[in-house]
């Protein structure tokens, strides 16, 4: 059998990692590794690790355990919630968020690793009891940064060479039949030190009410998710890791009550919507092995790994026919193999070299199976019996990247950083690619004043992920006909993207941001629900033109801590170039000589927090999440109407008992949307929305958590 990608590349590196570091000889390399500090030696490698990937010109917000544990849900919040107290992150249904006008595109990063997308999205993915820290970068990325710039989650997870040994476990249980064990074990022991942590969630609320009832018909939710990471130290400038993570999440799509049927089938002309089943099952595993540390003066980090990713679809086949005309069984898997190595090297007093390259190898698999009826020329139906169309396709996608920067310091005040990247793209019988520019600069005006600005050269492959080539002509004369003409391959965005910012620290306590961006856009992508199935399609628009404004402050001083976020933002697109066949054909035309608000653009949001902290181990806490609404279709101009503002403030309070014992017993309580307020996410009109979705209604919450 042919060794895979991976395999050889954890050969390549065991061996390279056995192999002495500079050492000068045997017995003196021998000598370090048994007087290893394991603590000292991950503290000096983490920061050889950090000065890898610079922030120099982009925009960035700082997220922290502690920050997560003040949330109301505490560390048992979806990862999507925590990034929403971020500024300019958009809330969307099924869990989705949006960054400065973007749909998706967002890159994940664990420890500097990249994370290859999943079909269902890592924000659902990752567990926020994994996480350190969180650094969500978006603006003009230097030129390390490519394949998703939207933003970049970059997560620091936590470590048992930190933490020492112990564990936790826990459960969080409340409204809607919630129930959410989870359990962590953390620890060292000579040269080893290991993090692992699992939880099972169930509930009644797995996906958005259609409705704007309290409760959800047909909604229940069953996910595994787990995370482990493996360190080994070679010796005091080399480390081996190996992290691993799986999520398995099973849902019951929300009925909608009171729909009118369309169509017949065999004896059947009606039939109650209430009673509809329909099920998806996303499934996501992933592994990286990371060889990390320094040669000389230069830093470096090499990484081999896999993601597999599955989604299945699984309708109602009597209820979607009599509702829609077809009920499609969706089967959809994407393989990734990648590699990526970063590298850091001083030159001299004044400048920093980066370099590096990734690599990314796709498999990707649709498999649809359609029952349809046959109609005639004007699309009535013809017969109430269905027939079966199965529709199946694969195909491989790559990626090549390279990168070179500089990080030019002058003087005390002045800190530049320049590079190219180059990017090459294969799918789809045809090959992209584009050299990418990158100007990052960073004043220090004062000591508490500091301002950045940067210009970024975007180049973004499509999701392939989420592309499915469809035989559209199987599906001429039954009623999934689709609409002639258009192309059905999506092609890769191109941008230019500007961004200029300030930080000022005013006293010891409050430090405040402001920042403006503009992106002018070519093959704009974006991302539509075109069909029953919970899975996006990807589109392209010939032109996009995305610009906004932020505004941040983040206070801290003794046992009171809060922020505020507020932003602003302009999301347009013009005439659909690929995937023509999803819209409707007014909706089409109208495009095609309008500009239109993208569907998820929000012109308006806002986030902010504060937490007290008392009498020792006591706390309180509130947070909320304000929006002025996504688009929805107005008086025939698609996306031309917004939804109502909507706001969701939630409350917590938390005590630990038995604090100073070293295992405490942490206990807390939250209410989520307390004003129970009813909002509505999408209305089911506007481009590439299925169906109308509700925030959620109030709940109350208790969660135990006892280290040990």
């Amino acid at each position: 059998m042919k060794p895979s990608l991976l395999t050889t590349a954890i050969t390549f590196a065991l061996i390279l990692a056995s192999q002495p570091v500079l050492a000068a000889d045997t017995d003196s390399s021998t000598a370090a590794v048994k007087d290893l500090d394991v603590v000292t030696v991950s503290a000096q490698l983490d920061q050889a690790r950090n000065a890898l990937s610079p922030d120099i010109g982009s925009s960035q917000y700082q997220i922290t355990a502690e920050d997560i544990q003040k949330q109301p849900l505490g560390a048992s919040a979806p990862l999507s919630q925590v990034l929403l107290q971020a500024p300019g992150v958009v809330q969307d249904s099924y869990g989705g968020v949006h960054v400065r006008g973007d749909h998706a595109n967002l890159q994940y990063r664990i420890n500097g690793v990249l994370l290859p997308e999943s079909i269902s999205g890592f924000g659902q993915t990752l567990d926020a009891r994994t996480i350190k820290s969180i650094r969500l970068m978006d603006g003009a990325l230097p030129a390390q940064f490519g394949e998703r710039t939207a933003a970049v989650v970059d997560i620091t997870t936590r470590s048992g060479a930190e933490l020492g040994n112990g564990g936790s476990a826990g459960i969080t249980t409340g409204s809607y039949g919630k129930v959410n064990p989870n359990a962590s074990w953390w620890g060292n022991q000579g040269r080893w030190s290991w993090f692992l942590t699992g939880n099972y969630d169930q509930n009644e609320v797995g996906l958005e009410n259609p409705t704007s009832a309290r409760k959800p018909l047909h909604d229940d939710t069953h996910q595994g998710k787990a995370f482990a990471d493996l360190t080994y130290l070679v010796n005091d400038s080399t480390r081996l890791s190996v992290f691993a993570g799986f999520a398995n999440n099973r849902f019951q799509i929300p009925v909608n009550p009171g729909q009118t049927p369309q169509f017949g089938y065999l004896d059947t002309t009606t039939y109650d919507s209430s009673q509809l089943d329909e099920t998806q099952r996303e499934t996501t595993r992933f592994g990286m092995l990371v060889l990390q540390g320094t040669l000389g003066q230069t830093a470096y980090q090499l990484s081999a790994g896999q993601r597999y990713s599955d989604v299945a679809y699984n309708p109602d086949i009597v209820g979607d026919l009599v509702f829609s005309g077809v009920a499609s069984q969706v089967q959809r898997s994407n393989r990734a193999n990648t590699l990526q190595a970063d590298f850091s090297t001083p030159l001299g007093d004044n400048h920093t070299l980066r370099y590096g390259l990734y690599g990314n190898y796709e498999h990707a698999a649709a498999n649809n199976s359609s029952w349809v009826f046959p109609v005639d020329a004007d699309g009535r139906q013809t017969s109430t019996t269905p027939q079966l169309i199965p529709d199946r396709n694969a195909f491989h996608a790559s990626t090549a990247a390279l990168y070179v920067q500089d990080e030019w310091r002058i003087g005390d005040d002045w800190t530049v950083n320049y590079g190219l990247r180059g990017d090459r793209f294969k799918a789809f019988g045809h090959t992209e690619g584009q050299l990418s520019p990158r100007l990052g600069v960073v004043w220090n005006a004062s000591g508490s004043t500091t301002v950045h600005a940067g210009y970024s050269r975007y180049f973004t492959p499509p999701a392939s992920e989420l592309v499915a080539g469809s035989d559209l002509a199987l599906f001429d004369g039954t009623s999934n006909q689709q609409p002639a003409g258009g192309s059905n391959t999506p092609l890769s965005e191109r941008s230019d993207y500007y961004d200029i910012g300030v930080s000022q620290q005013v006293g010891d306590h409050l430090t405040l941001g402001l920042d403006a961006y503009d992106r002018r856009v070519h093959r704009l992508q974006d991302e539509g629900q075109f069909g029953a199935a919970y899975i996006y399609s990807t589109f392209n628009y010939r032109r996009g033109h995305i610009h906004g404004l932020e505004f941040s402050a983040d206070y801290s001083n003794g046992p009171i801590s809060a922020y505020f976020n507020a932003a602003y933002n302009k999301a347009m697109g013009t005439q659909v170039i690929t995937s023509q066949y999803n819209l409707d054909p007014d909706a089409l035309a109208y495009v095609q000589q309008n500009w239109i608000h993208l569907d998820h653009d929000q012109k308006l949001t806002s986030s902010g927090g504060i937490s007290y902290a008392f009498s020792g181990h006591n706390r309180v806490g509130a947070n909320y999440v304000y929006g002025s609404g996504l688009r929805s279709d107005n008086e025939g101009v698609p996306n031309g109407g917004e939804l109502p503002s909507y706001l969701q403030l939630n409350l917590s309070a938390a005590h630990d008992f038995n604090a100073d014992s070293g295992h405490p017993l942490h206990v807390q309580l939250a209410v989520l949307n307390t004003l129970d307020r009813s909002y509505q996410l999408r209305d089911g009109g506007g481009i590439g929305v299925f169906a109308p979705q509700w925030g959620p209604r109030r709940g109350a919450y208790l969660s135990l958590q006892q280290d040990f």
